[in-house]
């Protein structure tokens, strides 16, 4: 048998997922712990003492023990963030080499990472046991987080303006048939031209950007609603449920129904 003694700065307390239905606002509290929050979509607007802040989709935050924060308004309809409480037990400040330093708010460098870290994060929680990984992924997400932002594409670029455009156009007409033809038609412009600045702009394809729109919408319907998978696919632009169970899993790594199982559990909280 190999033993490996397994030690940790941080102790972890609980984490979980906040989906928005666009009613209510962030509690006034002041914690104990440290929290570490990270918007997946939508806006969160809070205030930590005298530090206003607003956090939009790919963006981090962390509040820290024994000072108020609360929200600032109400929460926006598109808002989802993933939130983690946690504890330092040492500050190990005689071994730098060892030390991560992590601003308060951040843009991430790679969301898709720190996405998949924290679905792992809940998914062992979910056990029931506090195991080792908790603080192993946490300390993975804090050094996520400590990185560097990757480059921003220059906003006054060539095409700029109509990416944005068609960005507007798949988060208000993500429900009908859309596609990059149906796209540039509306924003009068080649669908070669308009599928190549949209990815110079968001590194990102256009039919990506569909996709991703849709399956977040789906999310929200998933946990705040009983409707069938085809009434879902239906709703969001999918032309058959088959078709959005595979982008769905393509792109969380798990399919509609298993989301709905494992998401409506007591981790998931909305408002």
């Amino acid at each position: 048998m190999l033993s490996v003694p397994v030690s940790y700065p941080l102790r972890v307390q609980n984490g979980g997922l906040f989906i928005s239905r666009g009613i209510g606002t962030h509690p006034t509290r002041t914690l104990t712990s440290f929290e570490l929050i990270y918007v997946v979509r939508g806006t969160l607007s809070l205030q930590e003492e005298n530090n206003s802040f607003d956090l939009q989709a790919g963006e981090s935050l962390i509040l820290f023990p024994g000072k108020k924060h609360q929200g600032a308004g109400i929460f926006d309809p598109q808002l989802k963030f993933y939130w983690l409480h946690f504890d330092i037990l040492q500050r190990q400040q005689n071994n730098p080499d060892l030390q991560l330093n992590i601003p308060q708010q951040s843009k991430v460098r790679d969301a898709e990472r720190v996405l998949a870290l924290f679905r792992l994060f809940l998914d062992e929680q979910q056990r029931g046991a506090q195991s080792p990984s908790l603080a192993l992924f946490l300390l993975l997400l804090l050094q996520e987080i400590g990185q560097a932002p990757a480059g921003v594409p220059a906003a006054d670029g060539p095409g700029t303006a109509l990416a944005y455009k068609a960005r507007q156009l798949i988060a208000t007409r993500y429900h009908q048939a859309l596609g990059t033809a149906e796209l540039a038609a509306l924003l009068h412009c080649n669908a070669d031209y308009l599928g190549r600045v949209f990815r110079a702009t968001f590194n990102l394809t256009l039919t990506d950007a569909l996709h991703q729109q849709r399956v977040s919408v789906a999310e929200t319907l998933l946990l705040t609603e009983n409707g069938s998978l085809a009434d879902i696919a239906a709703r969001t632009g999918f032309n058959d449920a088959a078709y959005f169970r595979r982008v769905f899993r393509k792109l969380l790594g798990i399919t509609p129904a298993a989301y709905k199982k494992r998401y409506c559990r007591e981790h998931v909280n909305s408002g």
